[in-house]
């Protein structure tokens, strides 16, 4: 009699390397956190937790560092979702962090409080004695992201040095850490942006609104479409309303919408498909140099 050959999917393998990550992470750390911003990518996270060790309680808590300026959907969104889940939520502020002098508000039209996350961030850590970051990025996503190993480890400062990560050879993951460094953890570092989209319609998973299109007053700049907000100086620019969507969630002063007529996960994905442009193509932190996002990670950002 022959046995019935079981087809495992893409899918099926990503998700299987994602909770063995989750579990090792949890097994090698002593004090390890999962940071949850509200996107789909954290919210992808927070699904592989589940499966890695429901029934149980989750063994780290969800930290969102916010910055204040973010989407009210997102926010929303996050309070509902943890509400439902019953975990524990730390949320610690950049705006705490310039009250205290830590970092300093940039001015003028292009200021955003994307990079002061890292003060914030780091100083997180510091308070809760964190020795393991998890996160949701991804290789696929810019190119200092695919420098980064599963277990990326930083510094005491918190700095992040391409040229000291640790090889991971046969999915073996190497947790040992001095006293003071921290390590990032990626579980879904092997996925793309497809992956989490199917994986999010095979999971049935809720996202916020702005992921989905939606009428919004947004101003031009750069050949991008920027929300308008009372974060965002305008400089006699014109307000447009148009039908967009956004690809990724971050600070509103530098995330940057898409004309979209997709109001479906199987819209969207097509729409990503055919896509000219990058995911992070409309972030603008990315453009502020060659090597912006590399330069925030040696610094100490996700």
């Amino acid at each position: 009699m022959l046995e019935a050959t079981v087809t495992r999917s893409h899918l099926d393998e990503l998700e299987d390397e994602a909770i063995y990550i989750l579990r090792e992470t949890a097994a090698q750390f002593e004090r390890p956190a999962l940071l949850f911003s509200g996107g789909k990518d954290s919210i992808t996270l927070v699904r592989l937790a589940e499966k890695a060790f429901r029934p149980a309680k989750f063994p780290f808590p969800l930290v969102h560092v916010d910055t204040e300026h973010n989407f009210p959907e997102t926010i929303e969104f996050r309070d509902s979702l943890v509400r439902r889940l019953g975990e524990k939520l730390i949320v610690r502020s950049v705006q705490d962090s310039i009250n205290k002098g830590r970092a300093k508000e940039e001015k003028g039209k292009w200021a955003s409080r994307n990079s002061l996350q890292t003060v914030t961030l780091l100083d997180t850590i510091e308070e809760f004695r964190f020795d393991a970051c998890i996160g949701g990025a991804r290789r696929d996503e810019e190119k200092a992201r695919a420098k980064e190993r599963v277990f990326s480890v930083r510094n005491d400062f918190g700095e992040w040095d391409p040229r000291l990560q640790r090889p991971e050879l046969w999915n073996l993951y190497n947790g040992r850490i001095q006293p003071g460094e921290n390590v990032r953890v990626f579980p879904i570092s092997n996925w793309t942006e497809l992956d989490v989209w199917n994986y999010i319609r095979r999971e049935n998973l809720d996202l916020p609104s702005i992921y989905f299109t939606h009428r919004r007053q947004c101003v031009r700049r750069l050949g991008l479409l920027f929300p308008v907000s009372p974060f965002v100086e305008l400089d006699d620019e014109v307000v447009e309303e148009v039908q967009v969507r956004f690809r990724t969630v971050g600070d509103m002063t530098c995330t940057a919408a898409v004309e979209s007529d997709a109001i479906t996960i199987d819209q969207i994905i097509d729409e990503i498909k055919s896509a000219n442009l990058t995911e992070r193509g409309a972030r603008l932190d990315d453009r502020r140099s060659e090597t912006a996002m590399e330069d925030r990670k040696k610094g100490g950002y996700f």
